[in-house]
């Protein structure tokens, strides 16, 4: 299998260089990790923009280098501290390993990056795309790069008729970046193909007129640039309900920090488990308030509402909860209601809040009892600083 196209030789890949160089001269993105080539910065942007876009990181990173401004910093911080600034952005195992990795360049490295991508790819949270980024960004080596945007523009500039995102296609895509990045500008030529890829080489409608690579494009040659990537098979998305409920004791609330093997590890989080169908029709939530609207941003409800006393909860929820917590709680009461999702699970979130009659919290449990102050100080997940927000604006 050829790492490029027929019919291109030595010089079809000096013009590809040229013109995307060129295109970078003029009209390359000016963001804050471009600013130095400090391998630090680099890492940190490219942890943050795994999975999610350039606009939602930029604010995040400005906050995260402020607070942590050097690997040693970073080191030194404890985990809860890390994933309370990343809170919101999701994915937070990135946050995790970010952590991990701060404090193996600090001890074992003495706070110095390794410069070759099979030396980074020995950090934790690293793979082959960020070990290149930041052996290529930071240090200029002619590292390849293959990510969403670099993978819809190469497999579209070599016409490239296989899934790229299966054994065959990854092979052959890194392959081809080994042998196109730039030897003198690996840096430039690998920021400006991800801006290419994004602004130019779209997923829908791209904008071919616009693009410099227009007269070495396979898949426009072929009048197949609307087609290609191939697409992958969607995932089978798997509806779930949950519950999360803030136990009330005064002016504290129950919480438990989730453990290493559960969903959003390290995340702080209210009573909250699964419950069927069956248990759910049992719990009717009030119509939305205006502060509700605010904060869930016009989500709309997936159950009736009634503004009327709830029905009694199903008595294996009131059995869990009691189980999980060692308490003896009553007096339920639905708040709101939250949809999101995680992967592939798209999640039905019912949040109610119930207050302590008896018992003592369970030893060995996880949970323990937190101020409004802590609240607003522990890392939560998205949907559970939704709920927090919404039960301190009671």
């Amino acid at each position: 299998m050829s790492a490029y196209p027929k019919d291109t030789d030595l010089g079809w890949r000096r013009r590809v260089r040229s013109r995307v160089l060129r295109w970078y001269d003029q009209n390359g993105r000016k963001l804050p990790w471009r600013e130095s080539a400090d391998p630090y910065r680099i890492w940190v942007s490219e942890i943050m923009l795994q999975q999610t876009t350039v606009a939602a990181v930029v604010p995040y990173f400005d906050r995260f280098i402020d607070r942590f401004p050097d690997v040693q910093a970073l080191a030194n911080a404890r985990q809860e501290q890390v994933l309370k600034l990343w809170e919101g952005l999701g994915y937070y195992s990135r946050a995790r390993n970010l952590h991990k990795a701060a404090g193996i360049v600090a001890t074992e490295f003495d706070g110095q990056f390794p410069q070759t991508a099979d030396e980074l790819k020995q950090l934790p949270g690293i793979g082959p795309y960020t070990a290149g980024a930041i052996a290529s960004f930071a240090f200029n080596q002619p590292a390849p790069i293959v990510e969403a945007n670099t993978l819809r523009l190469y497999s579209r500039l070599i016409e490239l008729d296989i899934d790229p995102r299966g054994t065959q296609g990854q092979k052959k895509l890194w392959k081809f970046a080994a042998w196109i990045v730039s030897r003198k500008r690996a840096a430039d030529f690998n920021q400006a193909v991800m801006d290419i890829g994004s602004q130019v080489c779209r997923p829908v409608d791209p904008q071919c007129p616009k693009c410099p690579l227009m007269p070495s494009c396979k898949a426009l040659e072929a009048g197949r640039q609307a087609e290609i990537p191939l697409e992958k098979k969607k995932p089978v998305i798997t509806d779930v309900i949950e519950v999360s409920i803030a136990v009330r004791k005064g002016n504290t609330y129950l919480l438990r920090q989730r453990t290493e093997t559960e969903r959003w590890a390290g995340l702080w989080d209210f009573v909250r488990f699964e419950i069927s169908e069956q248990e759910a029709a049992k719990i009717k939530m009030p119509a939305a308030s205006r502060k509700t609207a605010k904060v869930l941003k016009g989500q709309r409800s997936l159950f009736d509402h009634d503004n009327r006393s709830p029905k009694p909860l199903a008595n294996a929820l009131v059995q869990q909860v009691e189980t999980s917590t060692g308490l003896i709680v009553s007096g339920y009461e639905p708040v709101t209601e939250i949809r999101h999702a995680v992967t592939r699970y798209r999640i039905h979130l019912l949040c109610l809040v119930a207050e302590v009659d008896g018992g003592r919290v369970q030893s060995g449990s996880g949970f323990q009892w937190c101020t409004a102050k802590q609240l607003n100080e522990l890392p939560l997940s998205t949907t559970g600083r939704q709920f927090a927000e919404l039960l301190q604006q009671r």
